[in-house]
């Protein structure tokens, strides 16, 4: 991605950032621990070793309690049939919970079951549906936290993509995700991948996926390169099959199907893009895993949410699996992590 097309100003004025740049790792180790203190934040222990396939190492959790996370299912469904709502954890939200406001559209959560520490949401203010396409005020929203430290962040993009809320919230953790193995176990694949047009792939995966190179300068402006980093992405979904619409009625709003990438970024820069309208998105059944580093962008497409009693969400792309007992981990030996994930994708 070069600077030639580098879209500046784009809705500026409107997604003003809300916190002082090089603040937010403190103050989420400063309320991590704050939330640990007061019990608003229930970490849920693990175990872990590796399973190597090929090139990968795959890094796969255990679990050692699920007890928190069961009773809060628990919880949530007997509130659901009180109200007869589902219940939404983000709105409102947590103040034990709450980090810091990132923009007058996003602000950070911690995340309450967390398996991997300091693991941040970012969650928009007002409801959207996790199966809404990302907007430019969500890239905004993650490359100022991307900025602020190195992490891995991830968007599961409807409940086959392994999503439990409804309510649209990226998240992100720190890398490496641990200390005695790799940075992001599938960082040596992505290191073999080749570029058609900007879109590059890897013969490392066997399942269909798509991946993009992205500028440094995103995480230092991250408002004026959000319309490119939104370009990339659309460029991606379009590589692995994924339209905008009702694929029911083949009607298009925001239609970006029949554009290059470039083209893209001249598109949005112009304003001649619109972001689709919720009430077509929120009907779109395709369902997909974007996973983002400071570096570069993943997006692979979802057929299930499971493999066995497995589940699969964005970060079984990265190469970290969770399982919740050695039954489970069992599978994922005889099957192998690569043979599992070509299953759960398209």
């Amino acid at each position: 991605m070069t600077t030639d097309y580098h879209i500046q100003n784009l809705t500026m004025s409107q997604n003003q950032l809300l916190f002082t740049p090089g603040t937010l790792w403190e103050r989420l180790k400063q309320q991590t621990e704050y939330a640990l203190e007061c019990g608003a934040l229930q970490p849920i222990p693990t175990e872990y070793e590796f399973v190597q396939q090929d090139n990968i190492r795959f890094l796969v959790r255990i679990l050692s309690n699920l007890s928190r996370k069961d009773d809060a299912k628990k919880q949530q469904k007997k509130k659901k049939a009180e109200t007869g709502k589902d219940f939404n954890p983000f709105l409102p939200y947590e103040q034990d919970l709450f980090v810091a406001d990132i923009s007058k559209t996003h602000l950070c959560l911690l995340n309450k079951y967390n398996v991997v520490d300091n693991h941040l949401l970012i969650v928009t203010r007002e409801f959207e549906e996790q199966e809404n396409l990302l907007n430019l005020q969500d890239f905004q929203a993650l490359g100022c936290c991307m900025g602020e430290f190195d992490g891995l962040a991830f968007y599961n993009a409807g409940k086959t993509a392994g999503a439990s809320q409804r309510h649209k919230h990226l998240q992100m953790i720190p890398l490496p995700m641990v200390l005695d193995g790799e940075r992001i176990p599938i960082e040596r694949a992505i290191a073999t991948a080749t570029f058609d047009n900007g879109i590059g792939v890897t013969s490392e995966f066997p399942f269909r996926h798509a991946l993009a190179k992205l500028d440094s300068g995103w995480i230092n402006s991250p408002v004026d390169y959000a319309g490119e980093i939104l370009a990339s992405y659309f460029s991606l979904l379009k590589a692995v099959g994924i339209e905008d619409g009702d694929e029911k009625s083949g009607k298009k709003s925001g239609d970006y199907t029949g554009l290059t990438q470039i083209n893209l970024k001249n598109a949005i820069c112009r304003g001649e893009w619109h972001s689709p309208s919720l009430d077509l998105v929120s009907v779109r059944k395709s369902c997909y895993n974007l996973l983002v580093t400071r570096e570069w962008m993943l997006v692979v497409s979802r057929s299930h949410e499971s493999f066995k009693s497995i589940s699969v969400n964005s970060l079984g792309f990265a190469g970290a699996l969770l399982v919740k007992n050695q039954e489970q981990m069992k599978i994922i030996k005889e099957h192998k992590p690569l043979n599992i994930l070509r299953d759960v994708a398209n």
